[in-house]
Order: C-alpha cells, then structure tokens, then sequence
C-alpha cells in the first residue's frame, strides 16, 4: 500500500508541473505575440525638410509596412534574377537547337543532292532497261512506258505533291513503285538469259588465247601475203602475242574431228561444234587434246607456235558454218567486249 500512495502522490506532482510549465510556456507565447504586434503596429514618422521655405512634408509609416514593402521588393528583385537566369538559359538552350538545325539543314541538302544523283542515275536505268526489253519484246515497266511519253505529270517530272510533304519523298515513293515493277521484266531477261546460255557455250564466240592476251595481226579477206607479196584471201584471222608457248583454248563446246599436220598450217586443229560449226587452230607448238575428245567452251586445246607457213609465232584461227567460211571476228566475244585489235 505504501508503494501505491508513493506513485499516485509522484503522478500528482508530476500533473502539477507539467500544468506550471504549461501555462508558463503560453504566457510566454502571448507575450511575444504582444510584444510582436506592438513592435508591428509602433508607428513612425518620416518628415522630409526641404532647404528652402517650403512645405515641410511628413507621413507615418509602421514597422508591418516597412517589412511588407521590404519584402515586395525583395520579390522584385528575386523575380528579375531569376527571369535573367531562365533567359541566359533558354538562350543556350536555343543556341545549341539553332546548331543542331544547322547541321540537320546541311544533311537535308547532302540527302537531297543525293536524291538527286540517284534519280539521274535511274532515269539512264529506266532508258537502259526500256530500250533492253522492247529488243527481246518483254512487257515495260508501266512507270517507265508513261515516262516516255512525256507527260508533265509522269514519272520522276515536275508534279503537284500532297500538302506538306517534300518532292524528293515523292520522287523516292516513285521510284520505288517503278522499281518493283521492273522486277518481273528483269526476271523475265534473266530467264532468257538462263535458257540461251547453252547455245552461247554451242557458238564459237570467245578469244581463242587463254587470259584474253594478244591481238589480231591479221584481219579475215583480201590481204597481202607476206611470202609472195600478193594479194589473196586470208580466211581466217591471225592473233600474235609476240611469243611461243601461249595456251590457246576452244571458242565454243565441241568434238576435235582433226589433229594433223600441213605445210602450210603446220599442226593444226579442227573442231565440230553444233550448229554446222567448225573452228581450226592452225601454226600450233604442241597440240594437248585428242582426236574424238569431247572439250568444252575455254578449255586448253594446245598452244601458240611458229610452225608450218609462219612469219612468226602466232594462232591462225578459222570459222566454218559448213562448206563456207565465215570471218571469226563477227563471232568474237559476243558476251564481252575485249577483241584485241593492233598489227
């Protein structure tokens, strides 16, 4: 029991404190508030004495005003400052974005300088192309057949665009509808291609020197003979490289019928191919193929000599379409154009 009374009499003493300082604490609070609104509402008066005789001015102002106009101008100032920051900032925000346009304007011009070149570019491919489908009779390009009729508002011409958007975009979309309707025409050359490739290999039309070396010393017809100094029927051409051992290769697939020797050829060769076609190699050093051997279009055959009738080491090469002889040089690289010309 003793120990209770101990604790209800520290708790009512504690209560009691705490209540003091309370009201200390609140008086205390009310006093600065008083002391405040005194200090605020204190009034003070200003008089502005002229230096001459006239009237003296004055006016009362309280502290509450002083701190009010203090604190308006303190706004001011602030406002100001931080407008100048935000300026000096939004000037190099701009400055960097007027940059930045720059370098975008300078690529704008660069892409369309190359928009330019590529339109160039395909008008000579759209020509091209044309002109290589009307020879084989392949359908044209619908964008292509308008552009050559010369409407204003054809493909790739001066014309109206969509509110907005840039002629070049509209030249690009243009070309790219062209683009895709030429794919089945080049298919289609393609597919010819692919099915005349056989009878390329069938005609004798490759340089008959192996690496497309030499040249043509003697063209086919009416030449001089170098032995007797008269005119006469050359039938065939004469390519030199200026030396022996060359390997001379066949100009189309065939079978070798022939491989002899004569006093005017020396060692030659004559080869069948499809069509009615033969080809002789005539002069030759050595002969590597065999009589009755099958061989295939630029494959080695023998190689450049000096023998029979020569003036010196060269390949004498005939064509025959039957019992006529024709002149090879109509026949050379009809896939290539690289006929060595030159005496």
């Amino acid at each position: 029991m003793v120990s209770v009374h101990k604790y209800k009499r520290f708790e009512n003493n504690l209560v009691q404190k705490i209540k003091k300082y309370a009201v200390v604490i609140v008086k205390g609070i009310g006093a600065g508030f008083r002391a405040l609104f005194f200090a605020i509402s204190r009034r003070y008066t200003i008089v502005l004495v002229p230096h001459s005789e006239k009237k003296v001015f004055s006016f009362h102002i309280t502290f509450f005003s002083v701190f009010c106009v203090v604190l308006i101008l303190a706004g001011i100032v602030g406002t100001f400052f931080w407008y100048g920051f935000s300026y000096r900032g939004t000037r190099g925000t701009l400055a960097a974005k007027d940059s930045l346009l720059k370098d975008t304007q300078a690529s704008l011009d660069q892409l369309r300088d190359e928009i330019a070149r590529l339109l160039r570019q395909t008008r000579s491919f759209q020509a091209t192309l044309s002109d290589t489908l009307a020879s084989i009779g392949a359908d044209i390009p619908a964008a292509a057949a308008s552009a050559n009729t010369g409407d204003l508002s054809s493909f790739l011409d001066v014309r109206e665009t969509v509110k907005g958007t840039l002629k070049e975009v509209d030249d690009i979309r243009n070309l790219t509808e062209y683009l895709g309707s030429a794919i089945d025409p080049v298919k289609e050359i393609g597919s010819i291609f692919v099915s005349q490739s056989a009878l390329l290999t069938e005609i004798p039309n490759i340089w008959p020197i192996k690496g497309g070396v030499g040249h043509i010393s003697m063209f086919f017809g009416q030449n001089v003979n170098p032995f007797s100094g008269q005119y006469y029927i050359h039938k065939g051409i004469d390519l030199s490289t200026y030396r022996q051992g060359d390997p001379i290769v066949t100009t189309a697939d065939g079978q070798v019928v022939t491989i002899d020797w004569d006093p005017g050829f020396g060692n030659y060769i004559i080869i069948k191919h499809k069509h009615g076609f033969y080809t002789r190699y005539a002069h030759l050093l050595s002969v590597k193929a065999t009589t009755g051997q099958r061989v295939q279009q630029g494959e080695v055959i023998g190689y450049i000599g000096n023998t029979g009738l020569s003036t010196g080491p060269h390949l004498h090469y005939e064509v025959h379409i039957g019992s006529d002889v024709v002149d090879p040089y109509k026949y050379l690289n009809i896939r290539s154009n690289n006929v060595r010309l030159g005496y």
